[in-house]
C-alpha cells in the first residue's frame, strides 16, 4: 500500500491508476478513495489518476487532536503530490472535495494545471443554503431519502445493484468523532474573499437539479473565479458524476487536455 506523510506526520493512503498527466481526485465529506472507483477507471484512460483517503477515513491515520479543516485537507493533498513526485497536477474536487480544491488552488496555485469544481460551493457564509427538507433527509439516515438527494428515481430503479453498493459505501463504519470533524471542516469552509486569487483554468460542473448543494452555488463560483467556465448537467442531481458518468468524465478529460501541464 502507498502512503504519503502530511505536514504534521499523519499517514495518508493513496492509490493511482492509468498513465498520462497526473489528475488528483478529492472526494466528498467523510468519504474515501472508493467514492471515485468507477470515475477513476474512466479517467485512467487519459491520465494518471490519484485518489486518496482524507485523514480520518479509509486507510489513512485518524488523529483527533486538532480540528480538521478544508484548508488543512488541501495541505494533505499537496503532500500526496509531493510523494507521487508531481510538481503540478490537474485537480478535480467533488462536493466537500471541491471546497478543498479551492484552497489547493489558492495556497498552491503554481501546482495546479486544470481545476474542476464539482457540485460544490464557496462556503456556507456566502453560499446558497439547501432546503430544510433536504437537511432532514440527510440527518434521517434513511437510505432511500438519501439516494433521492443524489440520483433521479429512474436511475435508482434501473441501477438497483449499484444503488445498493453506493448505499453500503455511505453506511461504512466511521468513528462518530471523525465524522463530526469532517462535518465541521466542510461547514466552516469559507474561501469567498480568496476566490479571485485563483489563477488556474477552472471548470465548474453542477447538476441542474442538485438540491443537496443548490446550483446557485456553482454560479457563484463561476462568477467569482476569473475566467471560470460553468457547465450544468441538465436533469442531474448531486451525484452527477455517477448518473451522468460518461458525459461528465468526458467533460473533465476534455478540459484537462485543453489545459495540458506539459505542452
Amino acid at each position: 500500500m502507498s502512503y504519503a506523510i502530511s505536514y504534521d506526520g499523519v499517514k495518508l493512503y493513496y492509490k493511482s491508476v492509468g498513465k498520462g498527466e497526473p489528475l488528483l481526485l478529492l472526494a466528498g465529506q467523510a468519504c474515501d478513495h472508493r467514492e471515485w472507483d468507477r470515475v477513476a477507471h474512466d479517467l485512467g484512460n487519459h491520465f494518471e489518476v490519484i485518489a486518496w483517503d482524507y485523514r480520518g477515513t479509509g486507510k489513512s491515520d485518524k488523529p483527533i487532536s486538532l480540528p480538521y479543516s478544508t484548508r488543512g485537507f488541501a495541505s494533505d493533498a499537496a503532500a500526496i503530490l509531493d510523494t507521487c513526485g508531481h510538481p503540478r497536477a490537474h485537480v478535480y474536487g467533488f462536493s466537500m472535495g471541491g471546497r478543498v480544491a479551492q484552497w489547493l488552488a489558492i495556497d498552491h496555485g503554481h501546482r495546479i494545471g486544470a481545476l474542476v469544481l464539482g457540485a460544490t460551493s464557496p462556503g456556507n457564509m456566502h453560499g446558497v443554503a439547501r432546503k430544510p427538507s433536504v437537511d432532514k433527509a440527510l440527518s434521517s439516515g434513511d437510505m432511500g431519502a438519501l439516494l433521492l438527494t443524489s440520483f433521479t428515481p429512474s436511475w435508482i430503479e434501473a441501477n438497483d445493484a449499484l444503488s445498493k453498493e453506493i448505499s453500503t459505501l455511505w453506511n461504512r463504519p466511521l468513528r462518530p468523532d471523525v465524522r463530526q470533524l469532517h462535518y465541521q471542516a466542510s461547514h466552516q469552509h469559507d474561501a469567498w474573499k480568496f476566490l479571485p486569487m485563483i489563477s488556474a483554468p477552472t471548470l465548474v460542473l453542477h447538476g441542474s437539479e442538485d438540491e443537496l448543494n443548490p446550483v446557485a452555488n456553482g454560479v457563484l463560483l463561476a462568477d467569482n473565479i476569473p475566467g471560470a467556465q460553468l457547465q450544468l448537467l441538465k436533469g442531474a442531481r448531486h451525484y452527477y458524476f455517477e448518473e451522468f458518468r460518461a458525459v461528465s468524465a468526458q467533460l473533465v478529460a476534455n478540459f484537462c487536455h485543453a489545459h495540458a501541464i506539459y505542452r
